[in-house]
């Protein structure tokens, strides 16, 4: 985009638009459900689009609880909780009772903890929410304002201009003198200079632009680079994995989110027919190996998940053509299966799907029922399931890697993919990280071990683009893992 030198100043407060890079694509809200001491909350961060920039946060009560004061405040990964800014007082929402809100500035591109201390009648406590707020795009000026200010510009420098030919021309001549043909002259000349000069002033102002403009591109966040091939290995097929970016040396190590160094989501396109959450073997330093489970053959979105050790997560993304597997053949010999590994074949994805109770069998012969109310973007929902066994009773539901549940979501073109708990999108591994930094370790919901009510799982969430979405949604019941599927439409707001 071309640009001139009278604007941008102006502009240059648009020129980086960082946006939160998480465990996601395309999903940039952070949601969080779960305990600050006694209170059980939902907080919400609206990352900032620009850095330094105001993240939004919304901190609401559950179950009637109240509240009689709440702080917010932003924890950064390398400096911890002595250089952190003082807390921020949230204000009450008027007409929403137990809900506050507040801004928190986030200064710098790096791994965050919001956090959030709750004050009321049953004492305090304090919830930490991880946020990583990097730079990922770049905002481009509006049309509108840019023929604006490219309109003043071009006054200001035809003004410029004629100010000095008028100065030459007449700046120092007595009241009432009219300019000779010599001082005509040189002024014209002089102006006809001006006039070169500042095009040269503006010919650098634009070099100098389109270098910031190229060193902010350089600079956005993006994901490291990932390789994946299937092969065959003693006999087994396998998925392997290369983490093939020289930045990892820049990086801190991995480490492990519910005890796997990476969780990894295969997807068939394009119908969403067929889906896989293994666990890939670490090989060396920047290599994975995962036995592949009886997968119909085609071409499969790869989502690897990976959290560093300053509780920074990646999402590496890829494709990858699969041959058909069967079951003799995944059994083979070669590195064996992951004990939490899971997969699961449905229907291709569908048209248009409408809200209201959509039920799904699951392998073990019982169900799972979503109580889906009307979905639009931007829209804050609870997502809630009811998992019944064989006999139609409640499920009694079994800790799947340290959560009663783990659902994954995905738009129809792949921009958008989340991996969900019943806390939310934080990260739990991060949070354990800036926890652990602060010498304690936060009551989280997704620890619980028991559903509030039997056989039921929610999450909370809020769709980033209206569109098609298929939903996974996966426990662990009997001892065996299920995995309910379902497609839904969300609209506009």
């Amino acid at each position: 985009m071309r640009k001139t030198f009278p604007f941008l100043l102006l502009a240059l407060v648009l020129v980086l638009a960082p946006a939160p890079a998480r465990a996601h694509v395309g999903s940039p809200d952070v949601f969080y459900d779960g305990n600050a001491g006694p209170y059980p909350v939902r907080v919400i961060v609206r990352p900032p689009v620009v850095i330094p920039g105001l993240a939004e946060i919304t901190v609401r009560l559950r179950d009637g609880h109240r509240a009689d004061r709440v702080t917010v405040q932003p924890v950064q990964y390398n400096t911890g909780l002595k250089g952190a800014p003082p807390p921020d007082a949230a204000t009450p929402v008027p007409g929403a009772p137990g809900t506050w809100s507040g801004q928190l500035w986030l200064m710098v591109s790096a791994s965050y903890s919001v956090r959030v201390r709750v004050h009321g009648p049953e004492g305090q406590g304090i919830a930490l929410v991880p946020v990583a707020a990097v730079a990922s795009r770049v905002l481009r000026m509006d049309r509108g304002l840019g023929l604006i200010l490219a309109g003043l510009g071009l006054f200001l420098f035809a003004g410029a201009v004629f100010i000095v030919g008028a100065a030459v021309r007449e700046g120092s001549l007595p009241p009432g003198d009219v300019a000779d043909r010599p001082r005509l002259t040189r002024a014209r000349g002089l102006t006809v200079l001006a006039a070169l000069l500042f095009g040269v002033a503006l010919w650098g102002g634009e070099r100098w632009w389109d270098g910031v403009d190229a060193e902010a591109q350089e600079n956005l966040f993006k994901p490291f680079q990932m390789h994946a091939a299937a092969r065959l290995e003693g006999g087994r097929p396998v998925l392997a994995l290369a983490i093939d970016d020289p930045r990892t040396q820049d990086w801190s190590p991995l480490m492990p989110d519910h005890g796997k160094l990476m969780h990894l989501f295969l997807m068939r396109e394009p119908g969403l027919d067929a889906f896989a959450h293994l666990h890939p073997v670490a090989q060396g330093n920047d290599g994975f190996l995962a036995a592949l489970p009886p997968l119909p053959a085609g071409t499969y979105r790869v989502y690897a998940d990976v959290v560093h050790e300053s509780g920074f997560p990646q999402t590496l993304v890829d494709r990858v053509r699969i041959p058909a597997t069967s079951a003799e053949t995944a059994s083979a010999g070669g590195p064996a299966p992951d004990p939490d590994d899971s997969w699961r074949t449905s229907e291709p994805l569908g048209g248009a799907a409408s809200a209201g109770p959509k039920l799904c069998l699951l392998e073990d012969g019982g169900s799972m029922l979503w109580h889906q109310e009307p979905l639009a973007a931007h829209r804050e929902v609870t997502l809630r399931f009811e998992v019944r066994g064989p006999d139609g009773r409640p499920a009694a539901l079994e800790p799947y890697m340290g959560m009663l549940s783990h659902a994954a979501i995905t738009r129809d073109d792949g921009k958008v993919f989340v991996h969900l708990h019943p806390m939310g999108t934080v990260n739990m591994a991060a949070q354990q990280v800036f926890a652990k930094a602060e010498g304690a370790m936060p009551a989280m919901a997704g620890m619980s071990m028991t559903a509030d009510t039997a056989g039921v799982v929610s999450f909370p969430y809020e769709f980033p683009r209206p569109g098609r979405y298929r939903l996974w949604v996966q426990v662990k019941s009997g001892g065996r893992v299920l995995t309910g599927v379902f497609d839904a439409e969300v609209g506009t707001e």
